[in-house]
């Protein structure tokens, strides 16, 4: 026998962070549902870590087992958190401070949700510029490289956060 298992009061027990993996869980099952990009690549990893934070710091998980259960208030709630021009970045940052004062010391789900943020505000990925879409000259002055596209270096959240948002409306 454990030692943790003698009587109960052992500190050393392993915490499982279920909240998490089953939000992160449904995230990736949303994603991958929508087709909306492979999902072995990085991109794929932003939209479905930024779905997963969004759904995790609005309590989430506990509501129901797949979105297409969810109410539609719910539902509603998600797809306003996740709307481009939305104040979705200050609104992580203040819920997961919140939960930082309210969740119990070393938090397992919690610390996983951290380490989502940390990689999706640190982690760069050249995409689209979308600010430039329609703004390039028309005269053709503009010189966007080969395809046409103009590409910028952008935070993994801002890739990441259009993906979640057509996600939660595909299902």
């Amino acid at each position: 026998m454990r030692p943790e298992d003698t009587d109960g009061t052992g500190g050393n027990q392993l915490q499982v962070p279920m909240t998490w993996l089953s939000t992160e869980y449904i995230a990736d099952d949303l994603l991958r549902t929508g087709d909306l990009m492979e999902p072995a690549t990085l991109e794929f990893r932003a939209g479905r870590d930024a779905l997963a934070l969004t759904m995790f710091l609005c309590a989430y998980p506990g509501d129901a087992p797949a979105l297409r259960t969810l109410p539609e208030p719910r539902v509603d709630e998600l797809r306003m958190l996740t709307a481009y021009g939305c104040v979705w970045r200050t609104w992580i940052c203040e819920r997961l401070a919140e939960a930082g004062r309210c969740a119990a010391p070393g938090d397992p789900d919690l610390a996983l949700a951290r380490e989502a943020w940390r990689w999706l505000e640190e982690t760069e990925l050249l995409a689209a510029d979308l600010d430039a879409i329609g703004s390039a000259p028309r005269d053709g002055s503009a010189d966007p490289g080969d395809g046409g596209e103009v590409r910028i270096w952008t935070p993994a959240w801002q890739l990441g956060l259009p993906l979640g948002h057509l996600a939660v409306h595909l299902c």
